[in-house]
């Protein structure tokens, strides 16, 4: 059954396009052909000839992996059948090993397995024609299969971390959708609170119901729209585990006064109380997640500043601390679920090596919330 699920694995998708680093591989090739041509003059044409045609299947090795291993390893069998005559190979020939390297990245399961049949009764004919001795077989087996193995790795490990970059994206959004969902539940209760005070006091006051309805309806759109920006960013069918979303007391709460480890300083510029709960909790988890990273990683710091202003159209988060050394989280999910958090919103997250050295995180979220 194993087997059959790698015959049928589709291959790795987005296929890098062929490009300007492709080129420079072929015309590198080239060149040391030219060179080693000179360096030898004993090389018949024909082989400094097979170098240089087989260096164009460098650029279909990754659209085409399959033709390329059977048109390289195919016409290198044989060639010695066709003329009798052993072509000895140049040096500059082993760009070859790109190819099952290649194969193993970019390639499905079916054409690996072909390429591998392939190959190996390329190398089997090698032998039984005398084209290279027992000894030379083995090794080529050997150092193909061990070129082969390492495509495979890197396929599986990038998989695995794209895997792991998406879940992070999900808790994100279930995050977020959380906060809204907290953020609904508010307006849908001062909706029944506003229409249950207008039902009470309309027989005494019949002008009471009309302002109920006003509030109502403010309420119910603000409601509605929230329920969209939850609709549009929850991509689970699990249900989440609700919790209280985060609030500036959150927030001011990630100060730490010196003596207990590297101090923490929150400023608060503006009304953070007015903002919406997304937008609060949104603040709160890319300060506490930033405060974190330094505390964990920043060398040499002695303080961490976080930094929170609110303006006419966005609100302002900013992280830095002054460790010697720049946090290299190596792209990190923390950071990949503050970016998440920042796109959600429809703001902008950046991080990165201060100029004046240490790490520093900034974030610009904008006060209208997402775009419905």
């Amino acid at each position: 059954m194993r087997g059959l699920s790698f015959w049928r694995e589709r291959p790795p998708t987005p296929v890098p396009r062929r490009g300007r680093r492709d080129y420079l591989l072929v015309g590198a090739v080239l060149a040391l052909t030219v060179v080693e041509g000179l360096l030898r003059p004993a090389l018949p044409a024909a082989s400094l000839l097979l170098s240089a045609g087989f260096a164009a299947t460098l650029l279909w090795r990754r659209e085409r992996p399959l033709l390329m291993v059977a048109l390289s390893f195919g016409t290198g069998a044989l060639i010695p059948l066709l003329t009798q005559d052993t072509v000895p190979d140049t040096y500059t020939m082993v760009y070859l090993l790109l190819l099952p390297y290649a194969l193993t990245r970019w390639g499905s399961g079916r054409e690996i397995t072909i390429a591998a049949a392939v190959m190996l009764g390329c190398m089997e004919l090698s032998a039984l024609t005398g084209t290279t001795g027992a000894a030379d077989s083995v090794g080529a087996v050997a150092v193909v299969s061990a070129v082969a193995a390492t495509g495979l790795a890197r396929r599986y490990r990038v998989r695995a971390r794209t895997r792991e970059l998406e879940q992070v994206r999900l808790m994100e959004r279930e995050r977020l959708a959380r906060d809204l969902h907290d953020t609904v539940a508010h307006h849908v209760s001062a909706i029944a609170v506003r229409a249950q005070a207008g039902l009470a006091a309309a027989p005494a006051r019949p002008e009471a119901a009309t302002e109920a309805l006003r509030v109502i309806e403010a309420e119910a759109s603000r409601a509605l729209a929230e329920m969209r920006a939850m609709v549009r960013v929850l991509r689970q069918d699990e249900p989440a585990a609700y919790a209280p979303s985060p609030t500036v007391a959150d927030l001011r709460g990630l100060a730490r006064p010196t003596g207990t480890g590297l101090p923490v300083d929150v400023h608060v510029d503006g009304d953070l109380a007015s903002l919406p709960a997304p937008l609060v909790g949104a603040l709160f988890r890319m300060a506490q997640e930033s405060v974190t990273n330094a505390l964990r990683h920043a060398r040499q710091a002695t303080r961490v500043e976080v930094r929170v202003s609110v303006g006419d159209d966005v609100v302002r988060l900013r992280v830095d601390d002054d460790g010697t050394q720049a946090l290299d989280t190596g792209g990190g999910y923390g950071l990949t679920g503050m970016g998440e958090r920042a796109r959600l919103l429809d703001g902008v997250f950046r991080a990165g090596p201060a100029p004046a050295g240490g790490w520093s995180v900034a974030v610009e979220l904008p006060l209208a919330g997402p775009a419905r």
